[in-house]
């Protein structure tokens, strides 16, 4: 096996960032005088940290009206929320060494505040192209981002790695046909990497064709 471009997903893999999904949603319920996901280890807040907004908002806010709450939503600064975002350790000294040997991307389901997280971060020039939930008819765990994603880069899908960290990101590299590693996470039946000195070296590994 021989990988020439890796494909990040962005919570949970790039950041640390359950707080400011939470502190996201929150503000959203909040609105519409719905109680707070305060609990960090229930599945509401497993969707919030997974799921595209429309998702999220559906099952949390079931009764609105969806294109309100979306309005609403839209209307949120994300700024605010990033100084609860933390980098993963030796995440950008790992991005700046790989991306000089092969493209790099991200496929997310985070819609327009990706952009923004990227260019706060100073990480925007180590991908080649970022593919949100904005781009896509189906968010993960269909396969159209990363299908995207190689499209983008003119690779097939079996050149490419996907490291990811929830069941969507798995189901979705399974259905693309793309191999995957799991990043700090104890999903079944794949290879799994605990931080990014030794997701680098799996890179390299793999990179190298042995």
């Amino acid at each position: 096996m021989s990988i020439r471009g890796v494909i990040f997903d962005c919570d949970g893999v790039l950041f640390a960032s359950h707080q400011a999904n939470l502190a996201y949603y929150n503000a959203v319920l909040g609105k519409f005088s719905r109680p707070p996901v305060t609990d960090s280890a229930s599945p509401a807040a497993h969707l919030c940290h997974t799921a595209a907004s429309p998702v999220v908002f559906a099952e949390l806010l079931e009764g609105e009206n969806q294109d309100e709450v979306l309005a609403y939503a839209a209307t949120l600064d994300y700024r605010q929320f990033l100084h609860y975002m933390i980098p993963e350790p030796g995440m950008t000294a790992a991005l700046n060494q790989m991306s000089q040997r092969l493209p790099l991307a991200v496929a997310t389901n985070r819609g327009t505040s990706m952009e923004e997280i990227l260019r706060h971060f100073d990480l925007s020039g180590y991908f080649s192209t970022v593919v949100t939930s904005q781009d896509v008819a189906r968010p993960k765990p269909y396969p159209d981002m990363l299908e995207k994603v190689a499209d983008r880069l003119g690779l097939a899908v079996s050149e490419l790695l996907f490291v990811g960290d929830s069941e969507l990101d798995q189901l979705a590299a399974q259905r693309a046909g793309i191999p995957f590693v799991a990043y700090k996470s104890k999903l079944p039946g794949c290879r799994r990497v605990e931080h990014y000195q030794e997701l680098q070296a799996l890179v390299e590994e793999l990179n190298s064709g042995t």
